[in-house]
């Protein structure tokens, strides 16, 4: 993967993600990206409000195991 073509590009490590930021990198719906944090694949930071957010480090690392497909 390029730097062009990273979907983090322009996120820190320490960025948190909206569900919808994660479901358009990886080409899905946000209820789907939902899922995947009430099974455990991802881990969510819950805001005040209840509304998940994801880091963009880990958000990373499972963007690059999908792609090797060793996940999902």
């Amino acid at each position: 993967m390029t730097r062009s073509d990273n979907p983090l590009q322009g996120h820190d490590d320490e960025a948190l993600l909206t569900p919808s930021e994660v479901a358009a990198m990886f080409r899905v719906n946000p209820k789907t990206v939902t899922r995947w944090a009430r099974a455990g694949k991802i881990s969510a930071i819950r805001t005040l409000g209840g509304h998940r957010r994801f880091r963009a480090s880990e958000i990373r690392q499972f963007l690059e195991s999908v792609e090797e497909g060793q996940v999902l």
